[in-house]
């Protein structure tokens, strides 16, 4: 069956290329956000992967299967993508104000990424890791896991996730990057050093499962607090090491008093004028932010909150002001109240 399509495909026919190569394309697209933490940048590189796939198609020579090749041209777009450094952009702006914000419990280095919607993991195909992968697809979708894959080098990125996320064979990873597997292996045991240092020791069978009453009503006392700028509510929702951070600005809060600080320094903290849209982003419970327009019935957006839960405690708050990401998540711009 697949000779055959693949026989159509080769001679010109656009719609059994398609049938060889739309059910990858929503993996696809997740590979390549686990890599350059960005929705739209991974959007482009699925579609210039197709793009080379179908102009390349005359040399596949099926030693490989069909998906294994479509990871092949996905991977190394990734790792070009990477190397132009401009397609990041900075957390302070020249002529940008600085923020101001009280000091931070500590300043991290800066990093660069967005969160992923729930909606485009709809479509996923059901199919389990390799049997040599490490993480399961919920974990390896948690916004602290795309977060440390941000902090390693481009291929270590690389090799981490074709191997401890899809579960690749070291033979199969060295074939995809024209590597050999010693290499491989290498790579591999230097990026889980790092990565594994900078991944919280959570226990993620402890968090309330997504969509259910638990993570419902956990979510929902969440909101209350926020909208009605009950600091002390918000915080008795936290764990006792619970962060706040705002990526890709390097200010990062952790603990009740130092994120308590964080707010109440806010100037719209007091006034009620935060408004929360519930949406998912990373397999986590996430929310529109929209600030109150004190002349008109409308709020304006100001950003996306992302949650990580722990138990019945919140152990994470992750905050994206570009407010650019709304749309990605079916939110409007603005909001009448």
């Amino acid at each position: 069956m697949i000779e055959s399509t693949l026989a159509r495909a080769r001679a010109g026919d656009g719609e059994a290329f398609r049938e060889l190569t739309e059910p990858y394309r929503r993996e696809l697209q997740l590979h390549c956000y686990r890599i350059l933490g960005s929705v739209q940048d991974a959007e482009d590189t699925v579609q210039e992967t197709l793009l080379a796939a179908w102009r390349g198609l005359g040399g596949f020579q099926g030693r490989a299967s069909v998906r294994a090749w479509l990871y092949r041209i996905a991977t190394n777009r990734c790792l070009n993508a990477l190397r132009d450094t401009g397609r990041r952009p900075q957390p302070q702006q020249p002529g940008r104000p600085p923020l101001d914000v009280p000091e931070p419990t500590r300043r991290s280095e800066s990093t660069w990424f967005e969160p992923y919607p729930d909606a485009l993991l709809d479509d996923l195909p059901d199919t389990a890791p390799g049997p040599e992968a490490r993480y399961e697809t919920r974990e390896s979708l948690a916004l602290a896991f795309v977060a440390g894959l941000q902090r390693l080098p481009p291929r270590q990125r690389a090799v981490l996730v074709l191997r401890d996320v899809l579960g690749f064979r070291a033979a199969e990873v060295a074939d995809l990057l024209d590597s050999s597997g010693v290499s491989v292996n290498s790579t591999l045991q230097r990026a889980r050093a790092t990565l594994d240092g900078q991944l919280p020791e959570r226990d993620r069978d402890l968090a309330p499962l997504p969509r259910s009453p638990r993570e419902r009503e956990l979510v929902g006392r969440f909101v209350e607090a926020m909208e009605s700028s009950d600091v002390d509510r918000l915080v008795a929702l936290l764990t006792d090491d619970a962060w706040l951070t705002m990526p890709p600005e390097p200010l990062e809060y952790q603990g009740h008093a130092a994120i308590s600080r964080f707010y109440r320094t806010r100037p719209w903290w007091g006034g009620r004028a935060l408004r929360l849209v519930p949406t998912r982003a990373n397999g986590q419970p996430a929310f529109g932010c929209y600030l109150r327009d004190p002349q008109s019935p409308i709020a304006h957006a100001y950003g996306l909150v992302v949650l990580a839960l722990e138990d019945d405690r919140i152990s994470a708050i992750t905050r994206f002001g570009d407010n650019s990401l709304l749309p990605l998540f079916g939110l409007p711009r603005t909001l009448r109240i």
